[in-house]
């Protein structure tokens, strides 16, 4: 049995995915929009408030969902996506702030944030653990986390359909298609505030439980 790799050469493989595929991306992902992905990233960003990180920025189609009144920075592992979205800042929010930056191990104190944001990204984080705990020190203790995710489906026969599938589409595309989403922002110390639900796709408003209770990661 091969040995599981460590995470930074798993994710440096995602990376490496999605620098091949950045200039093609959004068409890649343009027929999950038309069934509704795009209504649902509009409808949960319009609730970011205040100083907001978007983490896994990927190309910046996110940017002109945001509120007017927020601070926001932007960042991504993937030099391509970044590139795309730099050019989409300019068009459409010229005061975000973008940079490359590790979900595992972003560069910004305890407490920065008040508002964190992703969608579509933790599929394909590495330590999707480890990520959302680092959301959860980042963001202030009355902030909250705003996740827009594709889940392992709950159904017996899907869910093993997608466990089944989940090497080829990490392989071939960098994601992982069975990811437990929700039960990932509890080990990582969040408390799931609201949620979402429609078939495999999860809107979900978290929050960090208090500084003394720790993460299970």
């Amino acid at each position: 049995m091969n040995e599981p790799l460590p995470t930074a050469k798993r994710q440096a493989r995602v990376t490496a995915s999605y620098d091949r595929m950045a200039r093609f991306y959004d068409l890649y992902d343009k027929p999950m929009d038309l069934l509704g992905v795009r209504t649902r990233r509009r409808r949960l960003l319009a609730r970011a408030q205040g100083n907001t990180l978007e983490v896994g920025v990927g190309t910046g189609r996110n940017l002109s969902f945001y509120p007017q009144d927020i601070t926001l920075t932007g960042i991504d592992l993937s030099p391509g996506m970044l590139g795309i979205a730099t050019a989409a800042a300019k068009r459409d929010r010229p005061d975000t702030t973008l940079e490359i930056g590790d979900i595992h191990h972003l560069r910004f104190d305890d407490n920065t944030f008040d508002t964190v944001t992703a969608t579509c990204v933790f599929c394909s984080v590495a330590d999707p653990i480890a990520g959302l705990a680092e959301l959860r020190r980042v963001v202030r203790p009355n902030g909250q986390i705003l996740l827009l995710e594709h889940v392992r489906p709950r159904t017996r026969i899907l869910g093993w359909l997608f466990d089944q599938l989940t090497p080829l589409t990490r392989r071939l595309l960098g994601p992982d298609i069975n990811r437990r989403t929700e039960q990932n922002l509890t080990v990582a110390g969040l408390t799931i505030d609201e949620v979402r639900r429609w078939s495999i796709w999860r809107e979900i408003v978290a929050t960090p439980l208090p500084s003394d209770a720790p993460a299970h990661v």
